[in-house]
C-alpha cells in the first residue's frame, strides 16, 4: 500500500467514526427529546402536587414564625411593663424604714403643736408621693390571717378575735403595684 491509499483509508475510517458518532448523538438526542416530552406531559400534575405541598410547607413555616414573633412581642411588652412597674421597688423598700420611723416619731408627738402639725403634713406629702408610685399598705388588723400578705411572728389567746384572725400589727406591710414587697408582721389569735 502506498501512502495515498493509507491516507485515504485513514480518512474513510475517521469519516465513518464521525458519522457513527453523529448518528449516536442524533439517536441520543431523539431519546432525550422523547423523555423530555414524556416528562413535560407528567410535569404539570407532579409540579402542581409538588408546588401545593411546598406552598403548604412554606405557609406553615410562615405561620409558625408569625406566631413566634407575636409571642416574643407580648413577652417583651410584659417585661417592659414589669420593669416600669417595679423599677422603684428597691428604693421604695428602703424608704419603708423611713416611713416606720416617721410613724414612731409622730406617735410620740411631744413638743410644740406647730412642729408636730408640720411633721404630720410632711409625712402625708411623703406618703402621697409613694402612693402615686403604686405603694399601698396591706390591711391586717382584725382580718383573717393570710400567709400571702402576713408574717405571723406570735400567737396569743384572744377573746375579742376568732381563731386565725390578726390581733395586732407589729410592723405594717406594703404592696407595690400589687406585688408584696414587705409582708405585715402580725400576732395571730389561737
Amino acid at each position: 500500500m502506498n501512502k495515498e491509499q493509507a491516507a485515504t483509508e485513514e480518512k474513510n475510517v475517521i469519516d465513518d467514526l464521525e458519522t457513527q458518532e453523529n448518528q449516536d448523538q442524533d439517536a441520543q438526542g431523539a431519546d432525550e427529546a422523547q423523555s423530555n416530552e414524556a416528562e413535560c406531559e407528567e410535569i404539570p400534575e407532579e409540579k402542581a402536587e409538588k408546588s401545593a405541598a411546598e406552598d403548604e410547607e412554606v405557609n406553615g413555616k410562615y405561620m409558625r414564625l408569625m406566631a413566634d414573633f407575636q409571642n416574643y412581642k407580648r413577652r417583651t411588652e410584659k417585661e417592659k411593663s414589669d420593669i416600669y412597674a417595679y423599677a422603684n421597688e428597691k428604693i421604695v423598700s428602703e424608704l419603708l424604714d423611713v416611713i416606720d420611723n416617721f410613724e414612731r416619731a409622730l406617735a410620740h408627738g411631744e413638743g410644740d403643736e406647730g412642729f408636730v402639725q408640720g411633721m404630720n403634713n410632711i409625712f402625708k406629702i411623703f406618703k402621697g408621693v409613694l402612693e402615686k408610685s403604686g405603694l399601698e399598705e396591706i390591711e391586717a388588723q382584725g382580718i383573717e390571717f393570710d400567709p400571702n400578705f402576713h408574717n405571723a411572728v406570735m400567737t396569743e389567746e384572744s377573746s375579742e378575735h376568732e381563731s386565725g384572725c390578726v390581733t395586732e400589727v407589729l410592723q405594717k406591710g406594703y404592696k407595690l403595684n400589687g406585688k408584696v414587697i414587705r409582708p405585715s408582721m402580725v400576732k395571730v389569735a389561737n
